[in-house]
């Protein structure tokens, strides 16, 4: 017999600790000012810890950021104050490629990206046709963002246009900033997965008409990957990305090598995978390629000069047998790159997991990934990638509050190692090894609360 979900949870508003719009967080701080690159942890380059200081926030944004010895500004001084001393505050983590609809098949068993896609992932969301189950399913895919400490994200719905109206509007309720865009898919999948040209570009025109720039939404041009693109389609998308200006553009590329082979024979004409979407104008700043593991020198040098960036999935990479993804070789040839969970080929949305799965895969090419550039890439970089950066990623007067709470250890293990770390570095790699979930305490975005540990 199958059990009956239980409903999912209305989306939390949240309430600060003062029942104003202005509120202090007390606790000690950690983000970057600059890329700390593949240096060794003992440089620290680009890190910046504060410890022991106030976070002022007024209206969902950082007012100012000082020292708790210093005496606060008088319109300061009876303002509550959340005192989280002991644990590790963050800007909130960024995921720059997701799937709302594929936490229904998430840890799902045994195939290779292609097969994997048909046998598990189609299926799932042909059920998004339905309002209800978008709005359901928006509903539980931010909550379960909030609760792993990701604040803003990058996210793939399915071709239907309600799917990403569902998410538009789960993420305008909460403040929340949230890139997406319907899918464009007109060959290659089932029916109920597919759309056409002209109907897809008008739904694309309504929701940038509707969506982009509402609140801290903006809008995606989303081509699922080249195969499930006729041309006819791909040039659409082009012609949107160039005419609606600040719309992003995310897509997959260079993922899988049987991948690769199929797109190489649906285009014999282009250069590569990635000149299939850069002939069409898709290759921008604004671009977003996940993957991008089977890339060449000149495919490298393209995503350079047009500052578009690779969403490195290392969880999901694993799990699908994809590849090993050349971070350092990525950074030698000036490429932005950000950090993704890839849910559900990927297998949890923490990024303190795909940071551990990160460190393993460059591991193996004789990298070592350190906690600075890891959590750098999760903030910071995304924010500097996706051209947000005076909004999100850092803790600075006039960002938005997106920030969280962790605990340092989950756990008697972890808290004895924690117990035995010599330095800060130390401690984070342990944290960021050993950590997951559980580790957090709060999350708040824009300033409200989104997300509390249970006492």
């Amino acid at each position: 017999m199958t059990a009956t979900p239980a409903p999912t949870p209305p989306l939390p508003r949240g309430a600060a600790p003062d029942a104003s719009d202005r509120w202090i967080l007390r606790g000690d701080l950690l983000d970057f000012v600059d890329d700390p690159g593949f240096a060794p942890p003992d440089a620290a380059p680009g890190a910046r810890w504060r410890a022991d200081h106030l976070v002022l926030i007024e209206a969902g944004r950082i007012h100012a950021v000082q020292p708790a010895a210093q005496a606060l500004p008088e319109a300061w001084r009876d303002v509550a104050v959340q005192d989280e001393r002991g644990r590790l505050i963050l800007p909130g983590f960024i995921d720059t490629h997701v799937h709302c609809p594929q936490l229904d098949v998430i840890a799902s068993y045994g195939t290779e990206l292609l097969d994997w896609l048909n046998t598990y992932t189609f299926p799932a969301e042909r059920r998004y046709a339905d309002p209800e189950v978008s709005q359901q399913g928006a509903r539980r895919f931010l909550n379960a963002l909030w609760a792993h400490g990701t604040t803003s994200a990058v996210v793939f719905p399915t071709v239907h246009k309600v799917s990403a109206e569902a998410l538009f509007e789960a993420a305008h309720t909460a403040g929340m900033r949230l890139v997406t865009g319907k899918v464009l898919m007109n060959r290659f999948a089932p029916e109920g997965l597919l759309d056409d040209v002209e109907q897809a570009e008008r739904d694309c025109v309504d929701l940038i008409d509707r969506w982009h720039g509402r609140g801290r939404n903006a809008f995606a041009v989303t081509v699922r990957f080249a195969p499930t693109s006729t041309p006819q389609q791909l040039a659409m998308a082009g012609r949107l990305c160039q005419t609606y200006a600040g719309t992003y553009m995310q897509t997959h590329v260079a993922e899988n090598r049987d991948e690769v082979k199929w797109v190489m024979e649906l285009y014999p004409d282009a250069r590569s995978y990635l000149d299939v979407y850069d002939r069409d104008g898709l290759i921008g700043p604004r671009a977003v390629l996940a993957h991008g593991i089977w890339l060449d020198e000149r495919d490298r040098a393209v995503l350079r000069e047009h500052g578009a960036q690779i969403a490195h999935s290392p969880s999901s990479n694993l799990f699908l047998g994809s590849g090993l993804f050349d971070w350092a070789q990525a950074q030698r040839d000036g490429l932005h790159v950000s950090l993704a969970s890839d849910v559900g080929g990927g297998t949890s949305l923490s990024m303190l997991r795909n940071m551990q799965d990160a460190y393993k895969i460059q591991a193996l090419q004789g990298t070592r990934l350190t906690a600075w550039k890891a959590l750098y890439t999760a903030t910071l970089g995304a924010a500097r990638a996706l051209g947000l950066s005076a909004e999100i990623g850092s803790i600075e007067p006039g960002r938005h509050a997106d920030l969280a709470a962790w605990n340092w250890a989950h756990g008697e293990v972890a808290t004895h190692r924690d117990g035995l770390c010599r330095d800060l570095h130390e401690r984070l790699f342990v944290w960021m090894t050993l950590g997951d979930e559980r580790n957090l305490h709060q999350t708040w975005v824009a300033g409200q609360t989104v997300f509390a540990s249970p006492p």
